[in-house]
């Protein structure tokens, strides 16, 4: 039973699982603090098997299948509301590499910490039409994501590999991944319009 402590009003609540719900499941004290559950009642929902902490400041509804990708969606929550999972580990989301990534990648804004164990922090400059939700994660599109392993040193052989594979499997149109590239880099769309070009896809 609720004590009078404890108990929420359920637009609290409703708040509280839209936020989640749109992550996976997952989110953080501050933005229960947001929606008005304070840490003690999220002590209290989680003793209740409610909530499930999983580490210092991310907790999960219980009601919700742990996320296979759960370092992550831990990684993404943790390095604030305007980051956004890209590089290497976007594209082993897309399943467009057979290499798992040593670090987790991840893009912020130019203000935050760039030193978090485990996690590769990129600072460029990333707009809205660049970003796409992905297991409740906000992640690069894969034009984007594409281009900035391409530009950080990924090999040519697998960054074609990469961009044969995404338009193969219907993820992005040949149109968008040139325009990007061109946009990007003009040796990076030179490459990928000689590759496509061979394996018929241009």
């Amino acid at each position: 039973m609720h004590t009078r402590s404890t108990m929420l009003p359920l637009d609290t609540l409703d708040k509280l699982y839209e936020i989640a719900e749109a992550q996976a499941g997952y989110f953080t004290t501050a933005q229960a603090a947001a929606a008005g559950v304070d840490r003690r009642r999220l002590a209290y929902f989680t003793a209740a098997g409610q909530l499930q902490r999983i580490r210092r400041g991310i907790y999960r509804l219980t009601h919700f299948p742990r996320s296979r990708y759960e370092d992550l969606v831990i990684a993404w929550l943790e390095t604030g509301p305007h980051s956004v999972i890209s590089h290497d580990s976007a594209l082993t989301l897309y399943d467009l590499s057979d290499v798992l990534p040593a670090s987790i990648h991840v893009t912020v804004p130019r203000t935050a910490s760039r030193r978090r164990h485990g996690l590769r922090l990129h600072t460029n400059q990333i707009g809205p039409a660049d970003v796409t939700s992905y297991d409740g994660m906000q992640v690069t599109t894969v034009p984007r994501t594409i281009a900035d392993v391409a530009l950080d040193g990924l090999s040519d052989e697998f960054v074609e590999q990469a961009a044969c594979e995404a338009i193969q499997k219907g993820l992005t149109s040949t149109e968008d991944l040139l325009t990007e590239a061109d946009r990007r880099s003009q040796r990076l769309g030179q490459m990928l319009r000689r590759v496509l070009a061979r394996e018929g896809l241009l």
